[in-house]
This record gives C-alpha cells, sequence and structure tokens, in this order.
C-alpha cells in the first residue's frame, strides 16, 4: 500500500493539503507554465453530488492559481459508453459553471498515441502479451500475504511480443484470449504492480471511432498518458486509486515523460441517507424505482436541478465541507441548510394550502373580494408587494385545525380566534363533520371588520396566525413532497440479501389537490418560491404543463444543521 497521501502539515494555514501541494510545487518551480488540472469522467453514467465534490476540486485549485482546467472524457471501454451521457455530462457542468473554455478532450484522441506507447514498453522489454484467461491471471496474481507468480509467456520475446500485439490490433484473436501486461513485479506488495493488463482485446463499436480498433487500454495505463499528452500538472482523484498511483508513476517514468504530471488523491464524500453509487443509482434508474436519471429523489446533480437546488447552493456546500484526506460522511442537512440559505432573500414568499380544508366566513358579504397588499419577500423589501384576495370561502391547512386541541394549540378550534395572515382576525364559529369517517369536511367562521390588515383596533391580540387562500381565486396544483430514498439507520434492516429493500416507501407523497395563491398563475418551470411555514418549492420542469403546474419540495423550512451550528 501506497505511503499516507501526502505528507504535509494541514493545520494553522486556513489552506487545505491539496492547495499546499499545489504552491510547494509553485515555489520550487517544478512547473514553470503553470497549474493544469482535469475533470476525467467515463461517459457511462449522470454526474452526481460527488462527482461535483471531485470537479470543484480541481476546478477551484485551477482558478485559484490562475490555471487551466480540462474536460476530458475516458472513453476507453466502450462496452459501457455513449453520447447521451457525453452531452449530459457538459450540460450539467455548464449548468454548474464549470467552464473548460477551448479545452474538451477524448481519451479516444489518443488512441494511436497509446498504441505507441505500448510498442515502445514492449522494445525496452517491459511489456509482454500474456495468453492466460482472466480467471488465470486472478490465481496467479497472488494474496496481500503470498507472491504472484509469473505467466508462463512472461519471457516471450521482444519480436514475438510485437507480432502478437499487432496481430491482436488487426484482429486475428477472439476477444479474452490474449492481453497485454506490463512488466513489473508479480512479488511486489502492492497487487496494482503485480504484471497488470493494459490492453485487452474488445469486439464493441466505439461511439467515436467506430470500429477502427479492436483492442483498447485499460484505464491505469491510459489514464496517466491521457494527463501527459494535454501537460496536466496534478491529476487529482479520490482515495480508491492510492494503490493505484505506484502504476501511474511507473507508466510515465518507463516511457520517460518529461516533467510527469502528479497524481495526488483526495477522501471520496459520502452524504447521509443518500445513494451516490453508479451501479445503485443504475439499478434504480432500470428498475423503475425512480422516473429517471433526473428523479428529485436522486443526488445526479440533474435530479437535483430538477428538484429546484442551484448551483450556487451546491458549490457553497462544497465549499463549506473542505476537502478531506480520508473518505467520509457528510450530514445530508448540511446541503439543505446551504439551498435555504441561498434562497431565503431570493424567492417571493407565497401562501400554499397542501392539505386544504374549505373555511366560509358566513358574515362576510357574497361576491365581496379585497385585495391585501402582502410583501413579496419580508426579508427584501426592494422585491416589492404582491396583492392577494380575500373573499367569502377560503382554504386553511387541515393541521390548522382540531374539533378537539391540546393544551398550547394555538390554532383554530371552536370558539378560538387566529389571525388570518396579512387580512383579518376570524373566529370558529362551527364545522360540518362525516359522520360516517369523522372527516372535517368544512369549518364555519365570522371575520371581525375591525381588524384589517391583522391588527384588532381595540387593541386585544390572538396568538395563533395561519395562512390561507381564496377559494375563488387559488391556482390548483399538484404538489410532490421528498424524503430521503434511504430509511433512516435506525428503521434499516441489516440482514437483508438486496440493498433495495431498505428504500423508503414515503420517500415520494404526491399531493394532487393544492391550492395556491394566484401570484403563481404564470410560474415557469425550475422557478421556485418559499410556501410560507411549509418550505422552499420549485415548479418541476418534467410533469408541469401548460394547464397544469406541478411543484417540488426543494427543502422544508426546518433547518436543523443551521439552529445546530449557529
Amino acid at each position: 500500500m501506497a505511503d499516507n497521501i501526502e505528507n504535509i502539515d494541514d493545520t494553522g494555514s486556513g489552506k487545505n493539503f491539496i492547495e499546499k501541494i499545489i504552491e510547494k510545487d509553485l515555489e520550487d518551480g517544478i512547473y514553470p507554465e503553470g497549474i493544469h488540472t482535469r475533470f476525467p469522467p467515463e461517459p457511462n453514467g449522470y454526474l452526481h453530488i460527488g462527482s461535483a465534490y471531485a470537479i470543484n476540486i480541481s476546478y477551484s485549485a485551477a482558478q485559484k492559481y490562475g490555471g487551466k482546467f480540462n474536460l476530458r472524457f475516458d472513453d476507453t471501454n466502450p462496452a459501457k459508453e455513449d453520447e447521451e451521457y457525453v452531452k449530459s455530462i457538459q450540460e450539467d457542468m455548464k449548468w454548474m459553471g464549470y467552464d473548460w473554455e477551448d479545452r474538451l478532450f477524448y481519451g479516444s484522441d489518443y488512441f494511436q498515441l497509446i498504441y505507441e506507447y505500448a510498442i515502445k514498453l514492449i522494445k525496452k522489454n517491459k511489456a509482454y502479451v500474456c495468453d492466460l484467461s482472466p480467471e488465470e491471471i486472478r490465481n496467479y496474481r497472488g494474496t496481500l500475504t503470498e507472491p504472484g507468480k509469473e505467466s508462463p509467456y512472461r519471457n516471450r520475446s521482444i519480436e514475438e511480443n510485437l507480432d502478437l500485439f499487432e496481430r491482436m490490433k488487426k484482429g486475428k484473436f477472439p476477444a479474452g484470449s490474449k492481453v497485454l501486461r506490463a512488466k513489473i513485479d508479480m512479488s511486489s506488495p502492492n497487487l496494482n504492480m503485480r504484471d497488470p493488463v493494459i490492453y485487452r482485446i474488445q469486439y464493441a463499436h466505439h461511439y467515436r471511432t467506430g470500429d477502427t480498433w479492436c483492442i483498447y487500454p485499460m484505464y491505469d495505463f491510459a489514464h496517466p498518458l491521457q494527463d501527459a499528452i494535454e501537460h496536466v500538472t496534478h491529476s487529482l482523484c479520490s482515495a480508491e486509486f492510492i494503490d493505484h498511483r505506484p502504476l501511474y508513476e511507473w507508466v510515465l517514468n518507463e516511457l520517460e515523460i518529461n516533467n510527469p504530471p502528479k497524481q495526488r488523491e483526495f477522501g471520496r464524500m459520502n452524504l447521509s441517507g443518500v445513494v451516490t453509487s453508479k451501479r445503485y443509482l443504475r439499478e434504480l434508474v432500470s428498475e423503475g424505482y425512480v422516473d429517471g436519471w433526473d428523479d428529485p429523489r436522486l443526488p445526479t446533480l440533474r435530479g437535483l436541478r430538477r428538484r429546484g437546488y442551484t448551483p450556487e447552493a451546491i458549490k457553497h456546500f462544497l465549499g463549506e465541507i473542505g476537502i478531506a484526506k480520508n473518505e467520509s460522511t457528510v450530514d445530508v442537512a448540511m446541503l439543505e441548510h446551504s439551498i435555504r440559505d441561498d434562497l431565503k432573500t431570493k424567492v417571493p414568499c407565497i401562501m400554499a394550502v397542501l392539505s386544504p380544508i374549505k373555511v366560509i366566513i358566513t358574515n362576510y358579504p357574497e361576491g365581496k373580494v379585497e385585495w391585501f397588499e402582502a410583501p413579496i419577500n419580508p426579508e427584501k423589501p426592494e422585491m416589492g408587494i404582491r396583492k392577494v384576495p380575500f373573499s367569502r370561502e377560503l382554504y386553511i391547512e387541515q393541521e390548522d385545525f382540531m374539533e378537539n386541541p391540546p393544551k398550547g394549540y394555538f390554532r383554530l378550534f371552536p370558539g378560538s380566534e387566529v389571525r388570518f395572515r396579512n387580512a383579518y382576525f376570524v373566529k370558529c364559529s362551527d364545522f360540518v363533520k362525516d359522520d360516517a369517517t369523522g372527516e372535517i369536511l368544512e369549518l364555519h367562521c365570522t371575520y371581525d371588520p375591525d381588524t384589517k390588515g391583522g391588527d384588532a383596533k381595540d387593541g386585544r391580540k390572538v396568538k395563533g396566525t395561519i395562512h390561507w387562500v381564496s377559494a375563488a381565486h387559488a391556482v390548483k396544483t399538484e404538489v410532490r413532497l421528498y424524503e430521503g430514498l434511504l430509511l433512516p439507520d435506525e428503521e434499516q434492516k441489516h440482514d437483508v440479501s438486496d440493498w433495495k429493500e431498505n428504500l423508503n416507501p414515503n420517500s415520494l407523497v404526491v399531493l394532487e389537490s393544492c391550492y395556491i395563491e394566484p401570484y403563481i398563475i404564470s410560474a415557469k418551470p425550475e422557478e421556485k418560491f418559499q410556501f410560507i411555514r411549509k418550505g422552499y418549492f420549485a415548479v418541476d420542469s418534467k410533469y408541469t404543463k401548460d394547464n397544469k403546474l406541478v411543484f417540488n419540495r426543494i427543502v422544508s423550512m426546518k433547518d436543523s444543521w443551521g439552529r445546530k451550528n449557529k
């Protein structure tokens, strides 16, 4: 196993360990042309919050030190790659504000160069064609406590290896029948150095090169060469690759790359209760547990965007958590705090009733409508005012009425008086109940005309204030409420054979008959609002149609992280 990620003290300066590495390299004059980083996604899936964490590290380093940043698709495995992912990755990165300028590259651009580098290794007697099967290669490799065994084909002559490799390239052998392996050390304590495979035969149509190639370089061989070709200085990657660093350096050293790039590793970031494994995400999508890669319950950037998260909130979150040397799990409440903090002074604050019960103001004239003024956002007066209609028939939340309330309940109940936000004091006089089910169907109330605007002329006070919408003017919408895809830790079963048995059955709740004040009548997809007392919501970009508004709850009003860290 490699040594610690970097033996540089990480305290006292306010800089993370990656920045210290870069500053030392600049100070030592190792890279006189400046810093150059990259993000090398495989085009076999969609970006997620963990991807954004990795991108942000490399991109921010280039920005801070006046360097360059590349986007390079590591497309060396045609069986799993697709143009769909190439496009989606670019779109998501542009949405996040990560600008690679004119430096968009593809690993497949370098297939000929990488092939020539492989020829060079063969000529140096540092690579050989091996006929062992994949299972035999695994068996010959040994274990962490036992050395590996040399392949019977390891000592083929340079001439024979050149001939065989050329015939592999020309498609003369079946897939899996031969590979090209680096000749390093079968007794190395690092299993990655025990003659790793660097080329394999694969008969698969490549989305860019077509059928030109039938041999493809392995990631550990292609990646350092791609970095070197692009003059990358710091190849920043997650800590799972720390044991691969010696191979990265061996490739560059054996091929005599001048001023080679440095691979340096950071700890992966996980979010509590969130699925970030690409394989698991693919299962959720392909097996229909979610409605696509942009499902708002997924941590994909597409899902976060559709749910209503902003690039600013995501990048603020990434900046706050810093860069760890070891794998870590961050409380998802911290991400939720970032979106609340980002939206609280940006978006309109309006009234929406998600679980309605009708209220009839029996002493309010039929047909009369009053328009009350209310701030668009109380924390941002410069956003102006909105006008809210008040009429005889209204909707309030079911939870704002109780027939037999407990002590300390300050909302509506028979005989109680509350403030209807920005309007009047309202007193409950009666209610209609379904005798069969016990459901409260309708409230009958009276209003005090001397409390217009929400204050009593006689100075009396009420303890409860509730929100409402006018039934005649309300916009009927669908609202989608989200919880974590996984059950909370304390509710999970730990003896299950399939991880999906711990999926949360209440991760999505659809409310089909919600009523919102008419301010939102012209709302557009991705537009965001605060629903007073209910949280932050965004217009869904997938299901909103011309005659139907659908809202996704981004996050509730409750902020456990913000309160905990004041």
